[in-house]
């Protein structure tokens, strides 16, 4: 495409390159290292003088170390003179920092919006926000992609064989819930999760709705450490239903993620590879969906200046 490049910072490569086969571009030329110091340095190795510019960025671990790399990267693009800078970052960092709900706390998703607007981005591009909020943090223009058609595709032969239950895992997500019932032709329920003594985790003691005897389906934006989706997964189990899927867009898994999965009586975890997964957490119970083509064609409709909207399928779906 005329004027259109791509380039990815390091932990983005493979990801990058999905996005490209999509768009029908090469992936642009950069190279990134440290020097002993353990300062980041950047260089593009291509002109991009008055091009539309994507630079994609993965947030794998360490994540303040990609952060800042895609800050630099950023940098070296703008002082190259394109005609627009794109961030596309398919997970965005901090984004549960997203309140202050503690005294003396920060905003962390706000202070990244911040940093990326400073270091000369004009648009971002991203995906599932914890807190659709953090669109505003931005003072720039961006867009959120969404994996609810992808799931909904995947799961969808599952649901039409019938007696299947979609379960919000907390009261803040029946609204994501309800869609997802709606649209696949499902029952719904949602657990009740309470405080139990002085222990601040929430409990989930009761289950409102039937899924006794029932497929479950459980959706939601990320696993971190899997302790609440096991939760959940254990409190269906205890009221009868028999197979239980969960899906989620954002595979954080850190900690003991993999180790609770492995032990958890479900049939599968179905992630998108907005994060790339590590060889050790590439089990049989954990299916990758990827959802670079979805990037790539909107990559597509920004450069030609058309609306995203159209991506989305199912327009009773958008949440």
């Amino acid at each position: 495409m005329n004027n259109l490049k791509i380039f990815a910072c390091n932990s983005a490569e493979a990801f990058a390159e999905a996005i490209c086969k999509e768009v029908g571009v090469t992936l642009g030329k950069k190279e990134a290292f440290k020097f002993k110091n353990d300062n980041t340095f950047v260089k593009i190795l291509e002109t991009v003088r008055d091009d539309d510019v994507f630079v994609i960025q993965t947030n794998t671990p360490p994540v303040d170390e990609r952060i800042m790399e895609l800050l630099i990267t950023v940098d070296a693009l703008r002082r190259a003179s394109p005609r627009r800078i794109t961030v596309v970052v398919p997970y965005y960092p901090y984004s549960r920092s997203d309140k202050k709900d503690q005294p003396r706390v920060p905003i962390t998703a706000k202070l990244v919006a911040d940093m990326i607007v400073t270091a000369g981005a004009d648009r971002v591009l991203t995906c599932d926000l914890h807190n659709p909020a953090i669109q505003g943090y931005l003072d720039i223009p961006s867009d959120q992609l969404k994996a609810k058609d992808i799931f909904v595709k995947y799961f969808r032969p599952i649901a039409e064989k019938g007696n299947v239950t979609v379960v919000a895992t907390d009261a803040g997500s029946t609204k994501k819930a309800y869609k997802y019932a709606e649209t696949l032709n499902a029952e719904m329920a949602m657990l009740d999760k309470r405080r139990e003594g002085n222990d601040d985790r929430a409990i989930a003691t009761h289950v409102i709705g039937n899924v006794y005897g029932k497929t479950c389906l459980i959706f939601d934006d990320e696993v971190d450490t899997a302790g609440s989706l096991v939760e959940t997964i254990n409190a269906l189990k205890k009221h009868g239903a028999t197979d239980i899927y969960a899906a989620c867009t954002h595979a954080v898994l850190s900690g003991p993620a993999i180790e609770r999965i492995k032990a958890a009586d479900f049939k599968e975890l179905v992630v998108t590879d907005t994060i790339p997964l590590t060889p050790e957490k590439q089990i049989d119970k954990i299916k990758v969906l990827s959802i670079a083509p979805l990037f790539g064609r909107a990559i597509i409709k920004i450069h030609e200046g058309e609306g995203v909207g159209e991506l989305f399928e199912d327009k009773k779906m958008e949440f």
